[in-house]
């Protein structure tokens, strides 16, 4: 049994299996929390297997999570399915859609045919879900993204138009397409500083995204903006990782943020979701992203600059069912948005 959140230490389900939730979000129902993501069991890096589906735990404290199965099964017979395991099938989120009384599951696609969106629906939030269909939205290479849904149930996706911008669009009442309307954000922006994994919260009024600059696997300063509206404009606040000494986001990549429910009354808590993708590089190398981040966003990016990126990567499998968790509090100063990291910490402290 756990008693805290300890940011990058393995975590193991009620069963003493290694969570595979990666990529992930947190959704509250009926007083029980649900973790779900990308599902890595089958993944060693060698092979061609991305995923072995979508996977979802349950727990009441935060801290002990208990396997509630795959939601979302892989299709490794079907080699032409999008959800075959080789292709790179990333960063699930669910809405609960008031209209149809349906869960509805966005996921990413890379495979063959581009980058993408698929869709599947289920009458639980425990599944099975049914794939119902294959986006192309607005004709563009979409990625990393975040679903949002607003006080009267309007939903929206933020999604990475491919090293290019952050769009904003606005999902139909169904939430299995989009209407159309949508706006561009962060524009302008060439690798590493175009905008991806978007992670949206609200307070107080205020929408905040948490975003990463696009350096693959390997970790980069995080950022956060902050709009009144959903379509911006937005303000960039900069990076709230407070005591992040080497500017990596502290060895992780933050994909949604969520908020804790029933504190006592004045009391709040938002919690950051993250992933140590890379568990496997030698001590020290990881110092030298920022300063390769650096240097490509140094006037025009030139093929030759990638070479540091490159030859990281060599230095790692990308084995990523090894990756580590990174969860960590989001509290305010000054009314302004502050990540620190603990080796340890609880809910509790901030009770």
């Amino acid at each position: 049994m756990y008693d805290c959140i300890r940011p990058g230490q393995p975590w193991l389900d009620t069963d003493g299996n290694p969570i595979q939730a990666h990529g992930g979000s947190v959704m509250y129902i009926d007083g029980t929390y649900y973790w779900y993501g990308e599902n890595k069991e089958k993944t060693t890096g060698l092979d061609e297997i991305w995923h072995w589906g979508v996977r979802l735990y349950s727990s009441r404290d935060l801290y002990n999570w208990q396997s509630e199965g795959i939601i979302l099964m892989p299709r490794p017979d079907d080699p032409t399915h999008q959800l075959h395991p080789s292709f790179q099938m990333d960063r699930p989120h669910i809405l609960f859609c008031d209209e149809t009384q349906k869960f509805v599951m966005w996921v990413k696609f890379m495979s063959p045919g581009g980058q993408h969106m698929g869709i599947a629906v289920a009458d639980s939030i425990k599944g099975p879900f049914e794939y119902v269909k294959t986006l192309y939205l607005f004709e563009m290479e979409s990625g990393d993204f975040d679903l949002v849904k607003d006080e009267s149930g309007k939903a929206y996706i933020y999604f990475e138009h491919c090293h290019t911008e952050m769009i904003c669009a606005e999902l139909t009442e169904d939430y299995t397409d989009v209407t159309g309307a949508f706006s561009r954000h962060f524009t302008n922006q060439l690798p590493p500083y175009t905008r991806e994994a978007p992670a949206f919260f609200k307070r107080d009024g205020k929408m905040y995204l948490l975003t990463s600059g696009t350096t693959g696997y390997f970790p980069n300063p995080s950022e956060i903006a902050v709009s009144t509206e959903y379509h911006g404009p937005w303000t960039v606040l900069g990076d709230p990782c407070v005591n992040d000494v080497n500017r990596n986001s502290f060895h992780s990549q933050f994909s949604s943020v969520f908020k804790v429910q029933n504190l006592p009354e004045g009391k709040e808590l938002f919690v950051a979701l993250g992933d140590r993708w890379l568990t496997d590089i030698p001590d020290g190398y990881l110092e030298e992203v920022p300063k390769i981040y650096d240097a490509l966003c140094c006037g025009e990016p030139r093929e030759e600059d990638f070479g540091g990126v490159k030859r990281l990567r060599e230095l790692s499998s990308e084995n990523t069912s090894q990756a580590k968790y990174v969860w960590l509090p989001i509290v305010f100063e000054k009314g302004e948005p502050r990540i620190y990291f603990y080796d340890s910490w609880r809910i509790e402290d901030f009770m």
